[in-house]
């Protein structure tokens, strides 16, 4: 199933095989991975709690 992540990005959740929500320079990301390798992230957040209830959200909306 693929869902928008931005506006410039659809991603096929059929082939994510893991989350993690990740500080990183300019803030927190959500990164999605197949298998070994990184192939999206998300939006810069401010805090985790942000990042997890945009995630949550996310998933909410494809069990939907």
């Amino acid at each position: 199933m693929f869902i928008k992540l931005n506006e410039r990005v659809y991603l096929n959740m059929a082939k994510i095989t893991r989350t993690k929500i990740d500080h990183v320079e300019d803030g927190i990301r959500v990164r999605f991975y197949e298998g070994q390798d990184q192939v999206a992230k998300s939006k810069r957040f401010d805090n985790i709690e942000d990042a997890n209830k945009w995630l949550e959200d996310l998933f909410k909306s494809i069990n939907a």
